[in-house]
């Protein structure tokens, strides 16, 4: 079953939109490199189209009507966005899911070390990686850092054209013959993925260290004690650090305690090919469905039944957490929507989740004809051919995924077709080389219609990932689609 490259389909017009969609996409891409800037970001957004939050129409009192827009917001990691529709919310919703959580590194609680006069932050690496892909390339640091006062700092460091960048070293060619040996899962060792962040003492502060307190010519006291600025000297690259953050974010060593700090590339999203056909950029998996599930929602009028998009954190590592789409925050919100448009009983919550359908967008792996031996040729996603629809996750015998019927499957490709919106299927490799979940399985538990799709992407889970601008645009297409029909 050949599928048309979607390039070769396209007037000028529907160029130029896909242009302008990439553009913004790209823009969302490098001010939400991680989950909470993503959130924040999407705020701003939405909030300019109108959006209210739903503790805004909580505190003023007000009854949700047919066409009001809102938002809810989980511990700024995790957003879910509705359009009330004309239908009693219980008669079920069209929701786009999608996470927002991406492959990194995270700074440790106690990660600050200095060693032979080079200052490094410890780090513990969060989802799937290759991790000799993190060496050598330039990095930033995203996060907050929460104060014991309840302040909170936000930090970002290597993304601005003058800032600094940090990275992980990786052994010299030269030297690398035994490194070279090893497999490639441990060619960089987990617990050798410290960034670091300087290699300048502070500055000695005059004759500081020579006093007259009985202490002997090392500088320690008659027990033995050294003085601070004797400890300073032994540590004085991590000082230096220590004071460039207290410069910059009135920042204690102790904080890191409470700091949430990310290390992802410091790379700007890319048009990628000579063609211009592409974009390479960190975070696309799953910020590219996330994103094209924003716009198709925003781009829509009041339906007959409530539209949502939801986006969650925490789905590399398993959906867990109260971020994750394991929590109770998409339950707990829909609950507070229907008990703002006075329609709220527990009976009609649940039918509300069982009678909705959902597309569980994420990213699919797109066919890499330089490892062909890999894939299954005719159960690939490829570049230009459109919305994936994956039936089936999990991996080998199918395991920990959601198998969606036959019958939704049937809907949804009468309705893509309806809108000329090019698709098509496929499966995470070779049946016995790997797989991959999402987040469908979950939303299932409720007993809605559920079914994985998303955009092909090239080089998942690498700092740099590649997706084909038609995808991009035919997710949006296809999601708008969903949400107006399905």
């Amino acid at each position: 079953m050949q599928k048309e490259n979607a390039w070769n389909t396209y007037t000028e017009e529907q160029l130029e939109e896909l242009e302008a969609l990439a553009k913004r996409y790209r823009a969302f891409l490098d001010a939400g490199k991680t989950e909470r800037e993503c959130v924040t970001e999407t705020v701003r957004i939405v909030r300019k189209q109108g959006y209210r939050s739903l503790d805004e129409v909580r505190a003023a009192g007000s009854r949700l009507q047919a066409g009001d827009k809102v938002y809810a917001v989980g511990m700024e990691k995790t957003i879910a966005l509705f359009v009330i529709g004309e239908q009693p919310l219980e008669k079920g919703m069209r929701i786009l899911g999608a996470h927002i959580d991406s492959p990194r590194l995270d700074v440790k609680q106690d990660p600050l070390y200095e060693n032979t006069e080079l200052a490094y932050l410890d780090t513990h690496y969060y989802g799937g990686i290759k991790k000799y892909q993190w060496v050598t390339v330039p990095l930033a640091i995203h996060g907050v850092v929460a104060k014991k006062d309840g302040t909170k700092v936000q930090v970002c460091i290597g993304e601005k054209e003058n800032d600094p960048v940090v990275f992980v070293s990786d052994l010299l060619v030269h030297l690398s013959g035994e490194q070279m040996e090893k497999k490639a899962r441990v060619v960089i060792e987990g617990e050798n993925l410290d960034i670091l962040v300087g290699s300048r003492p502070q500055p000695k502060a005059g004759s500081a260290g020579i006093n007259g307190t009985g202490a002997d010519q090392n500088g320690a006291d008659a027990a033995g004690n050294e003085p601070d600025d004797k400890k300073a000297e032994k540590e004085a690259v991590k000082q230096n650090i220590l004071a460039i953050l207290k410069e910059a974010y009135d920042m204690e060593e102790e904080d890191f305690l409470s700091a949430e700090l990310e290390i992802v590339p410091a790379q700007k999203a890319r048009d990628c090919g000579l063609d211009r056909s592409m974009i390479m950029a960190y975070g696309q998996d799953d910020r590219v469905c996330a994103y094209t599930s924003l716009e198709a929602l925003l781009g829509i009028p009041t339906q007959e039944y409530t539209c949502c998009c939801l986006l969650v954190d925490k789905e590399e590592i398993g959906s867990v957490g109260a971020t994750g789409m394991q929590s109770r925050f998409f339950e707990n919100t829909v609950a507070e929507l229907m008990d703002c448009a006075g329609q709220y009983s527990e009976l009609a919550l649940r039918r509300a989740l069982c009678r909705s359908r959902m597309l569980s967008s994420d990213v699919s792996a797109a066919y890499d004809p330089l490892y062909w031996r890999y894939f299954e040729k005719k159960n690939s996603a490829y570049f230009g051919k459109g919305l994936v629809f994956n039936k089936f996750t999990g991996s080998r015998g199918k395991s920990g995924s959601n198998d969606a019927n036959a019958e939704y499957i049937a809907a949804i490709r009468a309705l893509l077709d309806k809108h000329k919106v090019a698709y098509q299927t496929a499966e995470l490799g070779k049946v016995d080389i790997g797989g991959g979940g999402t987040i469908a399985y979950i939303s299932a538990l409720y007993g809605m219609e559920v079914i994985d799709s998303g955009v092909a992407v090239l080089n998942m889970h690498a700092p740099m990932e590649v997706t084909s601008k038609a995808d991009v645009y035919e997710a949006m297409k296809g999601y708008r689609a969903f949400l107006m029909e399905a």
